[in-house]
Order: C-alpha cells, then structure tokens, then sequence
C-alpha cells in the first residue's frame, strides 16, 4: 500500500473526534471486517445464551414434573400410555423408552429374560447420549468465540497498528495528537474482542455445568428405573 495513501485514509480522525462510529468508520477495511465479524458472533452469542436458558429451564420444569408424576404411585403403564402419546424429552424420553422396549419383548411372547435387562439398560443409555446432545446443541459457538475472540480483535488491533505508524511516517508527524487516534483506532477492535469473548466464556462455563447437573439427574433416574424394572423381571422370570 503507498505511505500516501495510507496517511490520506488514517489522518481525517482526529483526537477530537474518537467516537466509537468515527473510529470504525475511519478504520483500515480489514478492521472494519474485524470488527463487524466481531460484532456479528457477538449477537450469536447472546441469540444462543437466551435460548439455551429457556431451554434448561424448560428441561428442569419438565424433570420436576415428571418425577413427581412418577413418585406419586400412578402405574406404569398409565404413565407410558400418557407420555407415548406426544414428543418427549429429556427424562420422559428415557422414560419411554425403556418402557418402549420392555413392552415389545413381553408384546412378543419373548420368554427368556436373560438379554431384557441389558436390552433396556443399551436403550436407555443411547436416549441420554440423545438427550445430552440436545442439551449441549451450539454450545460449540460459545467455545468457539470465548477462545477465539481476543485473538481476532488482536490481530485487527495489529494490523490497525501498522496502518497507524505507516500513516505517522508518511505524514513526518510523531505528535500525540496524531499517534493517539489512530492506535485508539486500533485497540477497538480487541475491546470489541472481548466483548464477545467475555460472555461466550463465562456462558459457555455455566451451562456445561448445568447440562453435567441435568446429565447426572438423567443417569440417576436411569439406575433407579433400571432397579424397579429388574425386579419385576425377577419376578416374571420366577413365575415363569
């Protein structure tokens, strides 16, 4: 890039003039990029931390009930019937499930028990790994731009830089007032950065941990239903 051209296109902004649109809109284009594709996963980052809080929200409401339709005495096959009915997920998936494949191996006059108790443990395992995926669906962005983020705005506020002091040398003048704008200029795009970065971060962070605490209430359940239907094919088995 010629020296001239470059001072002609940093030098209009002045110390007097360091609003943060003046700065982006006196910024190098590759800056300008920077920080719209800053701005722009900035956005993705918020669009995903609100749907994934009405998402675990709406998970542990549906646990909540779930689990205490399941403890308050009401049959199995009540339950099943009920739930079979509509889209599941989460706990009532597994629970249906494993219900799905306990009815189809006595439905089918299977008489030997040995492979049921596996069977159902398989199902319902497959239905958490489901269900964890659901949970865990974008989170990938989230660690994305929380890594990511800083280094792109760093490499808009080193480029910014460079067309700075290429802009200094050609027009002969190392003043403050016309260093300052154009490093201002520069370092904009990291804060944007971080801005983006920040959240995605500390969200990424708070919902894997939320979705391990909804993974472990999933695996809970799962050994305790596992327990119950073990015993009535003890049972079964025994009568047969």
């Amino acid at each position: 890039m010629n020296p001239g051209d470059v001072a002609q296109a940093a030098l209009p902004l002045t110390s007097s003039d360091l609003s943060l649109f003046a700065m982006f809109w006196h910024a190098h284009w590759l800056v300008k990029c920077v920080m719209l594709g800053l701005l722009m996963a900035s956005v993705w980052v918020w669009a995903i931390v609100i749907d994934k809080f009405l998402l675990y929200t709406r998970t542990k409401k549906a646990m909540d009930r779930f689990e205490e339709a399941f403890w308050s005495g009401q049959s199995l096959e009540e339950l099943y019937k009920a739930l079979s009915q509509r889209p599941v997920h989460s706990m009532s998936a597994l629970f249906v499930a494993a219900m799905r494949e306990w009815k189809r191996s006595f439905e089918g006059q299977v008489r030997s028990f040995a492979g049921l108790q596996t069977r159902i443990e398989k199902v319902m395992d497959v239905t958490i790994s489901r269900e964890i995926e659901r949970l865990e669906r974008r989170l990938l962005v989230l660690a994305t731009v929380g890594s990511a983020g800083p280094f792109v705005g760093l490499f808009g506020t080193v480029w910014g830089i460079m067309t700075s002091f290429q802009s200094i040398a050609a027009s002969k003048n190392t003043s403050l007032a016309v260093v300052a704008p154009g490093i201002a200029e520069a370092l904009f795009a990291t804060a944007i950065g971080l801005i983006a970065a920040i959240p995605a971060t500390i969200f990424y962070n708070k919902f894997t941990s939320e979705v391990n605490r909804q993974a472990q209430r999933l695996e809970g359940f799962a050994d305790e239903f596992s327990a119950i239907l073990s015993r009535q094919i003890d049972e079964r088995g025994g009568g047969a």
